[in-house]
């Protein structure tokens, strides 16, 4: 089982597509719609394939070989750190 990392993002929510191309899970957001379609993201343990499905904080998404963890940090609506993240492609 992989490690969870915690990803901070600003602002009280992010849709799901944003978050995994903000956070560099994914490269784009076509990716991230593919991945989702795919049902390859669960959301707090469950399948989501809604790409504006949307995160706040202490939510836990996983894909099949990763898991992160929302922290918010406050302000505008986007991810913190993007690059800084170990473990994400």
């Amino acid at each position: 089982m992989s490690r969870e990392q915690k990803i901070l993002i600003k602002g009280e929510s992010i849709r799901l597509d944003q978050f995994l191309k903000w956070s560099t899970v994914v490269g784009t957001g076509g990716e991230a719609k593919i991945l989702i379609q795919q049902g390859k993201i669960r959301v707090n343990g469950e399948k989501e394939t809604r790409r504006g499905r949307i995160l706040k904080e202490g939510d836990r998404i996983s894909l099949p070989d990763q898991r992160v963890l929302i922290v918010k940090a406050g302000g505008e609506n986007c991810a913190v750190g993007k690059n800084d993240h170990q473990g994400f492609p």
